[in-house]
């Protein structure tokens, strides 16, 4: 059965190549080398849970599969400036425009209306993608292991190392976090949706944080809508989280984020 991450992959392949056929390599990366140095998307995230409050990856999104619109008419901008005053420790912005309606135009807008490092949130299957992050300035770069094989990972991880970027490395079950650690990069993500079925369940966090060891720092990903499922998140030692559909719909970001920070 086609899942929606499938439909997702056959899309993106066919953008790439349209992207390939339009802009060289060489060009894009003269424009990724000419960018201001990276915000530090990791020591951001570290310096807050070193300080005992939770590190806050806050999203902007405009639509998903599972979903539909969030919040139609939305300024991205605007959002991402109330995220930075309720003290988020970074920002993850999605550019796929198919199903999530984002797009590297927002993600400009947003990089020059905060001074939060900034995740470029998509379907990454190609280190192209990876050096046009860079050329938009993003200072990390999400890579999805249910989407490309090892190989790829090493890849991709590697295009955005040598331009100075981090990397998040998204996993599913316990099959993806045996490949994160066999992989170089310290930040790994544990979604709690279930890209093929569009499940969400904070145990998929609960489930996997044990088999992570303390050199790695995790992030827990989606499905977390209140400070309850922050305190619950704790008592498995994270303090590291990415929150997006349930902030984009709060009339009081701010205040809801620094609610969502503070919670212990």
């Amino acid at each position: 059965m086609t899942t929606a991450l499938d439909r997702i992959l056959a899309y993106k392949s066919d953008e790439v190549r349209a992207l390939k056929a339009q802009r060289s390599v060489s060009d894009l990366l003269a424009d990724a080398k000419a960018q201001a140095s990276t915000r530090g998307f990791c020591a951001g995230l570290d310096a807050v849970a070193a300080s005992g409050e939770n590190a806050l990856i806050c999203e902007i999104k405009r639509k998903s599969p599972s979903a539909g619109d969030i919040l139609p008419g939305a300024v991205a901008s605007e959002i991402a400036r109330d995220y930075e005053k309720g003290g988020a420790a970074c920002l993850s912005v999605l550019t796929d425009g198919p199903s999530f309606g984002g797009s590297l135009s927002d993600f400009e807008d947003i990089r020059n209306s905060v001074q939060l490092p900034m995740l470029r949130k998509d379907f990454m299957i190609d280190p192209y993608q990876i050096i046009e992050s860079r050329a938009h300035g993003a200072d990390c770069i999400l890579i999805i292991l249910s989407a490309v094989d090892d190989a790829c990972a090493r890849d991709l991880g590697q295009t955005a190392t040598d331009l100075g970027m981090d990397v998040l490395v998204e996993t599913h079950d316990e099959p993806e976090i045996e490949r994160a650690l066999r992989l170089s990069f310290p930040l790994i993500g544990v979604n709690n949706r279930d890209l093929k079925r569009m499940v969400t369940d904070l145990g998929t966090s609960e489930r996997l944080s044990p088999l992570v060891p303390g050199d790695r720092q995790i992030v827990s990903e989606s499905g977390i809508s209140d400070p309850e499922h922050i305190i619950r998140l704790r008592s498995f030692g994270l303090r590291r989280f990415l929150i997006g559909e349930s902030l984009m719909k709060r009339p009081d970001r701010t205040a809801f984020t620094e609610a969502l920070r503070t919670a212990n």
